[in-house]
């Protein structure tokens, strides 16, 4: 069993165990028990009836968030001549190929989203066993392989608060909506056009409800648990 502190059973205590929260009122409460030194950031974790087994059940997609994710967000991007130049002037922090790739087979990480060209695609493959546990290895299902024209929009959706969900093994997408800073409407906006964009991924073969339990914690605080018809109902910001 794992053993909490006295500050965070104190603080668990003020979360209802027995209630599934609206959204509003499940973020509002987060804020009051999120008490860290830091800014902490504010997690979404939905089990879903899926079965990660069977391929077509695998649940991966990207969403913007309308307020963004309040950190800075670096972006790599694997471009050759066509799109280089774009992707300077579009404000990526790391262009290249060769000497990007070479740089990461050394070791270097030091950024969130990795954006690629068609064109690259063959070249950085040998970066997947670098990249891909870690989550920044660009491919076409999450919106990281990018036409060259497309990149500065890629690029600015990226830095504004882009973030990539995905099931686990165990059926459980995590991915983060904001941070506790935030005020409580905003980080309901964030939380309807997460929740939006991954009901529009349904799988098709699934039969019955979609999911089963959602929950929001923050990086040191108690977790709490949403209303799922509320949590669906949310509609995402125009």
């Amino acid at each position: 069993m794992v053993k909490h502190s006295r500050r965070f059973s104190e603080l668990a205590e003020k979360v209802d165990l027995e209630k599934d929260y609206p959204p509003l009122e499940a973020m509002e409460l987060l804020k009051e028990v999120s008490t860290a030194k830091f800014d902490e950031t504010v997690e979404l974790h939905i089990r879903t009836n899926v079965d990660p087994r069977h391929a077509d059940q695998m649940i991966r997609g990207v969403c913007s968030l309308p307020h963004g994710l309040g950190k800075t967000i670096r972006v790599v991007v694997f471009a050759g001549a066509e799109g280089a130049e774009e992707a300077r002037a579009a404000g990526a922090d790391f262009v290249g190929e060769d000497d990007l790739i070479e740089k990461i087979e050394g070791g270097w990480d030091d950024f969130e989203v990795g954006l690629a060209t068609p064109q690259l695609m063959p070249k950085i493959g040998k970066l997947g066993r670098i990249l891909g546990r870690k989550g920044l290895m660009p491919n076409p299902r999450s919106g990281t392989m990018v036409q060259p024209q497309d990149l500065p929009r890629a690029i600015q959706e990226a830095k504004g608060g882009r973030t990539e969900y995905r099931t686990d093994r165990t059926a459980i997408i995590h991915s983060s909506v904001g941070k506790v800073s935030f005020d409580a409407d905003k980080l309901v906006d964030n939380l309807a056009a997460l929740s939006s964009a991954i009901i529009r991924d349904r799988p098709e073969s699934l039969k019955g409800p979609f999911f089963r339990s959602a929950y929001i914690t923050s990086t040191m605080g108690p977790s709490v648990s949403l209303d799922l018809p509320a949590l669906q109902a949310l509609e995402a910001p125009e």
